[in-house]
């Protein structure tokens, strides 16, 4: 009697490309990331023109060999789409990361062959007029700080892969210079101290109270605070969780990733 088979292996599973961050004059940009790898969180950033930047984070479910070849996929469409959508400078930037946005959710179930939660944050930032166009498909909520005031950005739909004909519509929001942009994971909000969670209030204390001066630091001191209070317990007062329940047992990949417009270069851009 057979009593169990062993599943075959997969092949002519893809990785994405290694993400290269953008190397501008006006921009300081970091991405920093802890864990075992064992899961699907990806970054990626694409320089479409002198003045437009394209980046994303996205935790695709799944095994991870999985989890990167649809994140594979989503690089390819996301370089191809983003040139065509955006590059123009006359370009609708709102209309385009809609339909970018739109063609990814696609691109997430094609791949997966069916539905394949991904949640995803996908942004292009204008730094000549400092406008961020965005879409937050079920991510944890994205900040910027500017002037010592912190803005939430929380989800504005469904997360990618879930449903074929899902409805996106991007939001804008202003980074003027000095702004920063900072998006973390899920694995990160839901660091365990016993029973409580990390949480968005925690990263909210941070960005309020810390001043940095390159996203570098803003990525090492979240990335180790979090680290820090999953080790030594909770030294920040009571925060709840916003997913209202604690992670597995087996720890989730922490991934920070930030873009600081720098004041006075972002500033003789502008002008």
């Amino acid at each position: 009697m057979k009593l169990f088979e062993r599943e075959a292996p997969k092949t002519n599973l893809r990785q994405p490309q290694p993400s290269v961050l953008p190397t501008k004059p006006e921009l300081s940009v970091s991405a920093r990331y802890k864990g075992s790898r064992i899961g699907g969180d990806y970054y990626d950033f694409f320089t479409i023109s002198d003045t437009r930047t394209i980046f994303l984070l996205s935790d695709v479910a799944g095994k991870r060999e999985e989890a990167l070849h649809i994140a594979a996929a989503v690089q390819d469409s996301m370089r191809e789409l983003a040139t065509e959508l955006l590059s123009d400078e006359d370009a609708n930037v709102a209309e385009g990361v809609t339909k970018l946005v739109l063609e990814l959710n696609r691109t997430v179930m094609q791949t997966a062959g069916g539905v394949r939660s991904a949640p995803t944050f996908l942004a292009c930032l204008d730094e000549q007029f400092g406008l961020m166009h965005y879409d937050s498909a079920g991510h944890t909520p994205a900040f910027i700080k500017s002037d010592g005031d912190v803005t939430q950005l929380d989800p504005t739909g469904f997360p990618l892969g879930l449903f074929s004909h899902a409805t996106h519509d991007a939001q804008v929001s202003v980074a003027q210079p000095g702004s920063s942009i900072v998006l973390v994971s899920k694995g990160l909000i839901e660091s365990t101290a016993g029973r409580q969670e990390f949480g968005v209030g925690r990263v909210r204390e941070v960005l309020e109270q810390q001043v940095f001066s390159s996203a570098q630091d803003v990525c090492h001191e979240l990335l180790e605070r979090a680290v820090k209070f999953s080790e030594q317990g909770s030294s920040f007062g009571p925060y709840f969780s916003i997913a209202g329940f604690r992670s597995s047992h087996e720890p989730n990949d922490q991934t920070v990733v930030c873009l600081m417009r720098l004041a006075q270069a972002a500033a003789a851009a502008s002008s």
